[in-house]
């Protein structure tokens, strides 16, 4: 018996199929688009894919008619995401992340000798606290398999208070629901940066003298500051109110890093804590530390009170309080 193979037939299914692992693996679709949006050519991109330019060139093309939308906008001298791509390329990042969190969630399963810690954290306090002790602690503790559960600090602390997290990383604990039991690591100073198009900057130095600038001048600056409710901003609003003081917020920001690489390029003067000093940018601008009896900052790794601790989770702890060593 003689097979006849129609090579259109088969490519519309594998295409098919091709669509159907996309939706499985969005992961790899991520990595199509950003592949054509580096190189802008459908060739140069499917030669760094290892695969063929007429493949990729269909593969896009059958997406687009299944979605009903271009998702390549291909009329711009460079290719670039269409208004419907940008939403689709947000859908696949959004995907791929609740697909990692679904094999870490399984993991205990997949996994049992592994030991599974869930630890709650705001990303951007995350971004430059963790690295100060976890790389040391997870080489220490191959056997654990960490989870970053990232949230702001009100549902971090709802979690842990419902036992859904084992752990939870903040700042300045004196709210904290008394169902909690805290350990803190250290009080850390303030550090106000001022750009260059400030009144108070002064070329050829790094950092400003403690008290050369009054602390009502300072405040009275066009500022850029975190978003209100976090743990920084709550402890700069105590000071407006305690110097009596209506502030010039020309921007807030969800996240602190931000508000750091904004004031380092003018836009306004901020105040962060000394520990993200080191994630600045090269520029000109001034570093100026605030006195401790002004405003500091505490951070503190919480659990519930009824929550039996392993030595795993013990070390953890343990680990945490070094940042401050």
């Amino acid at each position: 018996m003689k097979f006849l193979f129609n090579y259109q037939v088969i490519t519309n299914l594998l295409l098919k199929e091709g669509i159907f692992l996309f939706s499985k693996n969005p992961s790899l679709m991520l990595q199509y688009l950003d592949a054509l949006l580096k190189h802008s050519n459908f060739t140069k991109a499917a030669k760094d894919l290892y695969i063929s330019q007429p493949y990729l060139t269909q593969i896009i093309k059958q997406l687009e008619q299944e979605l009903g939308v271009p998702i390549i906008d291909r009329q711009s001298q460079r290719l670039r995401l269409s208004e419907a791509g940008k939403i689709y390329y947000h859908y696949l990042e959004k995907q791929n992340t609740t697909n990692a969190m679904l094999i870490q969630e399984l993991s205990q399963y997949t996994q049992p000798d592994k030991t599974i810690i869930k630890l709650g954290v705001l990303q951007s306090l995350g971004s430059f606290l963790l690295p100060l002790f976890l790389p040391r602690y997870l080489r220490e503790h191959p056997s654990v398999n960490l989870i970053l559960v990232e949230n702001i600090p009100a549902v971090s602390e709802k979690l842990a208070v419902n036992n859904e997290i084992d752990f939870f990383i903040g700042q300045n604990p004196e709210t904290i629901a008394p169902s909690l039991r805290l350990e803190t690591a250290k009080a850390e100073s303030y550090c106000a940066i001022i750009p260059s198009n400030s009144p108070f900057f002064e070329e050829k130095k790094q950092q400003l003298s403690i008290g050369s600038i009054p602390i009502k001048s300072l405040l009275s600056s066009p500022l850029v500051l975190s978003s209100p409710g976090s743990a920084i901003r709550n402890q700069v609003d105590s000071l407006f109110s305690k110097y009596k003081i209506k502030p010039k917020i020309i921007i807030e920001s969800q996240n602190i890093i931000t508000a750091v690489e904004l004031a380092t390029h003018g836009l306004g003067l901020t105040i962060v804590p000394m520990s993200i000093i080191n994630k600045l940018t090269p520029g000109t601008y001034n570093l100026y530390p605030l006195s401790t009896n002004l405003i500091t900052l505490n951070y503190f790794i919480a659990t519930n009170r009824t929550k039996t601790l392993t030595l795993s989770e013990n070390d953890l702890i343990e680990s945490f309080l070094t940042i401050g060593k």
